[in-house]
């Protein structure tokens, strides 16, 4: 099956840049709704078939355009959350959250933020969403979800991905299209909507992005 992996659109948290990961989380705001419109053309050539969201609004009201193009209704996967900050949410403070990611992309997957999760708890929930999203037997399905969580789960999960995104940041509505199913794995088909930040030179490719990816 072909997944799109859709991040949602942007938010006053964006612009904020706070750690904004609770539901119901914020609404986006008028520029993500124009992002949001967007996607109806963006992917006007893939036959999508189903849909799915987080339970977080933002990312239901960047679906909601598009559903409305294709008749389509989506289906809610809490699953599909964002990373929880834990202690740190809507904390403009993003260091102790992305050092936990990088840990787990070092290899530290017990590594949590007080009140969030580890890695194997963000894996199995994230993972079990995804096999959810491929048992309807859709050819073509779209979900729209969260930076980081996206980020992280294709790092881990589709070969070749840290390559593409090189030192890019994965945008608002930035899209990852990947084709597999869980059990034989995803290989990387597209990767759309990313831009180029400043990252240190001792920061590795694949690590997060600075606080605006919730």
């Amino acid at each position: 099956m072909r997944l799109i992996l859709v991040r949602h659109g942007r938010t006053t948290s964006n612009v904020g840049l706070v750690l904004d990961t609770a539901v119901p989380g914020a609404d986006l705001d008028e520029a993500g709704r124009a992002q949001a419109e967007a996607l109806v053309e963006r992917l006007a050539a893939f036959p999508v078939e189903a849909i799915f969201t987080s339970d977080l609004v933002r990312t239901q009201q960047t679906a909601a355009p598009f559903a409305r193009a294709r008749a389509l209704e989506f289906t809610v996967l809490p699953g599909l959350r964002e990373i929880p900050a834990g202690e740190d949410e809507m904390s403009p403070d993003a260091a102790r959250y992305i050092g936990t990611l990088i840990k787990w992309h070092s290899g530290d997957l017990a590594a949590r933020i007080p009140g969030g999760e580890d890695a194997a708890e963000f894996f199995a929930r994230y993972d079990a969403a995804i096999a959810e999203v491929a048992a309807g037997g859709h050819r073509v399905a779209m979900v729209v979800s969260h930076g980081a969580a996206l980020r992280t789960w294709a790092t881990a999960r589709v070969p070749g991905f840290v390559e593409a995104l090189g030192k890019g940041h994965l945008d608002n509505t930035g899209i990852i299209i990947v084709d597999g199913t869980p059990e034989a794995g995803w290989q990387l088909f597209e990767l759309d909507g990313v831009r180029t930040w400043w990252m240190p030179e001792d920061a590795e490719q694949g690590d997060p992005g600075p606080g605006d990816d919730n």
